[in-house]
């Protein structure tokens, strides 16, 4: 079934590193057309790009800062010079951005976990959307936006977090939106809400706080990258998918939030 995903053409943002570049390297295997992203080149990305090219697809990476509108509109712009469309978004970009107690929070911090975790993703889609739209016309299949969400969406977060958090409630409920304006255009829109990860977000974290967390999971451990990534292509996949909008897939090992 996963068939109808090879030539697909998939933009996944913030995917140079842990859950975006497990969901690259799915895509991949599947015979997918990828870019990958991230703020700059480098001798890793150039190792990243050789393992991925290894699984036979096609892979381009593409610079660019997401905190910036222009370069939003550029990534998209450059993604489609290379590959002629998306039928996939995948807004990964995003992080912490640091932590700040709400008594010190100042416009400058707000605005850079915003931007981070909000506006790259908004801008993102504004620019991805006529791409999205002429695909599902040319195809007849819906084509996907996916965002990564967060358990802390919904649990409010950790102390200092709660911009963060904020931040991606505001993901998960502009994508209920956006379901309302687009759906008659064939473009779906999912989240996929990772729980407790272990990924680079945790790597501060000593090692009996982490199993003070883990100790709240029913599986009692933290999750893997790849454990997270076929959510994506499930919501990608038009045959699994296709009538499937507006929904938030939590993959959090039984970690439930109040």
């Amino acid at each position: 079934m996963f068939d109808s995903l090879k030539g697909k053409r998939v933009l996944i943002t913030g995917s140079t590193t842990g859950i975006g570049l497990a969901a690259a390297r799915v895509f991949a295997e599947q015979g997918a057309r990828v870019g990958i992203n991230g703020r700059s080149g480098g001798p890793l990305i150039d190792d990243t790009l050789v393992a991925l090219a290894a699984t036979g697809a096609e892979i381009a990476f593409f610079p660019a800062d997401l905190t910036k509108s222009s370069e939003c509109k550029k990534l998209v712009d450059d993604f489609v010079a290379t590959f002629g469309g998306i039928d996939i978004l995948i807004n990964n970009a995003g992080g912490l951005g640091g932590r700040s107690n709400l008594e010190d929070i100042d416009d400058e911090f707000y605005d850079r976990v915003m931007d981070l975790n909000a506006r790259s993703v908004l801008m993102t889609t504004k620019y991805a959307i006529p791409h999205l739209r002429a695909a599902a016309r040319e195809s007849g299949e819906t084509t996907s936006v996916i965002s990564t969400g967060s358990i802390a969406a919904r649990e409010g977060g950790g102390v200092g977090a709660g911009i963060y958090a904020a931040s991606k409630a505001w993901l998960h409920d502009i994508h209920r939106n956006w379901v309302k304006e687009f759906t008659a255009d064939g473009i779906r829109f999912n989240i996929v809400a990772p729980g407790t990860i272990d990924t680079a977000f945790h790597a501060a974290k000593d090692d009996a706080l982490k199993a003070k967390i883990a100790d709240t999971i029913a599986m009692k451990r933290f999750g893997r990258i790849e454990e997270v990534a076929p959510a994506f292509l499930f919501f990608g996949c038009h045959a699994l998918s296709g009538y499937i909008t507006g929904q938030i897939l939590d993959v959090n090992g039984g970690q439930m939030s109040p």
